[in-house]
């Protein structure tokens, strides 16, 4: 039986659950590759920094499923002497697998953290995080690697794992588990949709974290910005509230539907999720209160469109994200003017992404889209999503059709507006971070 929709679900439990360890000194790693997108979801919840904890076991040479130790980067190497010289490996053996190891842990790391340095540990309370652990094996080795790594408190964070196993762990200081299911197969049993993580998309988690965490930094110098402003757009002025949290971060701009302005408390809430992952936000009334009181003008796709692309024309001209990558996110007849607007020659637009939007409303304007595009729809919201397929069937552009299950137009159930909220924010952190 599934306990959780998916890894992100997954972290975003248990970064509730953590909620005890924000504003200590802690660092969260991910144990690649399926623990990574729970630690960014941890991560997110926590305000920490992330990063990967790599571990290698260090087989017996002529039974390498046994373990006779295990290694981390730094140096770090963890020896089981009892066997070790029951099986009586020489000093020679052990070395020649270590390096050997040593050189697939090194790959590893470069590929993850393309340069970057790891996390000091010294001191700090390591939070370390899989998607669910079954013999427990690797989680203790990566508990003990972090010790070796200067770690002063190690917790083992999971969503799930069988109770046997964790009443057997002793390496870490405190063991966080949401679930103990009494009927334990596998892992992956417990997660409707348990996809395989690929390397791509950890260094994307990876890169997106880091761009958080350096501009929450930056923030705490007060470079951050948190402002009305006022958008020149031809004959009128439009208002909007724009937040960046330092500057040259990427910055998604709002198209909002109809009816909705830039109070709209779900597309707040959406961009509330997106400035959690380090991104900027621009929400703006297309519309002036005059404007709103004729219904033609919200319907009015074109005149929308060069609202949204003026918008983007201000960020541009502001010397704080003259050099940030601009995403839109457009909710019903908004996601028609961003995508007609994404359309036009030289937008300045890397991502879009709509949320039970109307992107049939482009028209002949789909096929001219470049920026990749996700379409999230509520499965119980029949028309829309029918709309949506047929405006995906004549985009050119990388695109997904991602389908919220028993969700209706304004994702008003229980969890689905988190749901689209977290779908959004994936596809802006793969597309918009430098």
């Amino acid at each position: 039986m599934s306990i959780f929709e998916d890894r992100v679900e997954a972290g975003r439990r248990l970064g509730e659950r953590l909620g005890y360890l924000r504003g200590q000194d802690i660092v969260v790693l991910g144990l690649p590759r399926g623990g990574v997108p729970v630690a960014s979801e941890v991560a997110i919840a926590l305000d920490a920094p992330l990063d990967v904890i790599v571990v290698r076991k260090l087989g017996v040479p002529f039974q390498p499923e046994l373990a006779m130790g295990a290694i981390g980067e730094g140096g770090a190497r963890v020896l089981d002497k009892n066997i070790i010289s029951h099986v009586r490996v020489t000093e020679t053996e052990l070395a020649a697998v270590e390096e050997r190891e040593r050189a697939v842990l090194e790959s590893r790391l470069s590929r993850f953290r393309k340069g970057r340095t790891r996390a000091d540990l010294g001191g700090r309370t390591a939070v370390i995080v899989d998607d669910g652990i079954a013999t427990g094996s690797t989680a203790r080795v990566a508990c003990r690697v972090a010790r070796e790594l200067g770690a002063a408190k190690v917790v083992l964070a999971v969503p799930v794992a069988p109770a046997d196993t964790l009443a057997d762990l002793t390496e870490p200081d405190e063991v966080i588990c949401l679930a103990t299911p009494r009927r334990f197969n596998a892992v992956g049993s417990h997660y409707r949709d348990f996809s395989p993580t690929d390397d791509d998309e950890v260094v994307v988690l990876l890169d997106a974290a880091a761009s958080r965490w350096h501009g929450s930094r930056k923030a705490a110098n007060g470079q951050r910005i948190d402002e009305d402003i006022r958008i020149d757009a031809g004959a009128v002025q439009l208002e909007g509230h724009l937040y960046v949290p330092a500057p040259g971060a990427a910055v998604v701009v709002f198209a909002h539907g109809s009816g909705s302005s830039r109070h709209s408390p779900r597309n707040r809430f959406v961009a509330s999720f997106l400035q959690r992952a380090g991104l900027g936000t621009l929400l703006v009334d297309l519309l002036t209160p005059a404007e709103e009181l004729h219904r033609a003008n919200v319907f009015d796709i074109g005149l929308l469109a060069s609202r949204l692309s003026a918008a983007a024309r201000s960020l541009a001209s502001r010397e704080d994200t003259a050099e940030s990558r601009v995403g839109y996110f457009g909710a019903s007849t908004g996601a028609g003017a961003a995508l007609w607007a994404a359309a036009e020659t030289g937008a300045r637009v890397e991502a879009v992404v709509s949320r039970g939007g109307r992107p049939d409303l482009a028209g002949d304007r789909l096929s001219a889209v470049r920026a990749p595009t996700r379409l999230i729809v509520g499965g119980a919201d029949s028309e829309v999503l029918e709309l949506n397929r047929w405006a995906q069937a004549r985009m050119q552009c990388p695109n997904e059709l991602s389908v919220v299950p028993g969700a209706t137009h304004l994702f008003e159930e229980p969890g689905a507006l988190s749901e689209a909220a977290a779908l959004a924010r994936e596809w802006f952190v793969r597309y918009l971070p430098r």
